[in-house]
């Protein structure tokens, strides 16, 4: 493949990059990790839930008094 110019892209398995020759698209990645955390946080347990939004709160009232 090397007499035909495309030697890297067939050497490495990714012609361009390390993106396997697509372009990165960032809007995509942002909604997938917004997609993701949403997932992972409706699968938790209701006692994590709970003791999730307990620290919450709690975080909120230390710095409702420091600032």
């Amino acid at each position: 493949m090397v007499e035909y110019g495309n030697g890297v892209g067939q050497a490495t398995g990714a012609a361009g990059g390390s993106h396997g020759g697509q372009a990165l698209d960032a809007g995509a990645a942002v909604g997938q990790f917004i997609s993701n955390t949403v997932h992972n946080i409706s699968a938790l347990p209701p006692t994590t839930l709970l003791l999730g939004f307990v620290v919450i709160v709690v975080v909120f009232l230390i710095l409702k008094r420091a600032f």
